[in-house]
């Protein structure tokens, strides 16, 4: 098991590097390469089968996978409670929310699960 998590951790600081690489290429005007590197992380991901964190993972487009550079390769709107992030390639539209979440309520605040069916 030991080793299985080694690579895993190792496959994951690949990912990392390969999207800070496709970064800088995007910025630099190497589409080609920029789309290159985000192919390459996505497949040590599903060679290692392990998950793009979920950072990095916002940074791509859903459907052609390129890096998403705001105001270089997509279109970034906040409407309401939601960012909406455009990709200039294929016209995707992403929406995240970008507000804070609200705290939990207060009558439910230190009740467990075990405790609600004990007071009834």
């Amino acid at each position: 098991m030991r080793l299985k998590r080694q690579i895993a951790d190792l496959a994951v600081e690949r990912i990392e590097r390969l999207f800070e690489l496709a970064e800088v290429a995007a910025k630099a005007g190497q589409e080609r390469r920029s789309d290159r590197y985000t192919q390459l992380a996505r497949a040590i991901g599903m060679r290692h089968r392990v998950r793009i964190p979920q950072r990095l993972k916002m940074q791509l487009c859903k459907r052609c996978h390129r890096l998403l550079i705001p105001g270089k390769t997509a279109r970034v709107r906040l409407r309401g409670e939601y960012m909406t992030t455009t990709c200039l390639r294929c016209g995707v539209q992403m929406r995240r929310p970008y507000k804070t979440p609200r705290a939990p309520s207060s009558r439910r605040a230190g009740i467990g699960p075990q405790e609600r069916t004990n007071n009834r």
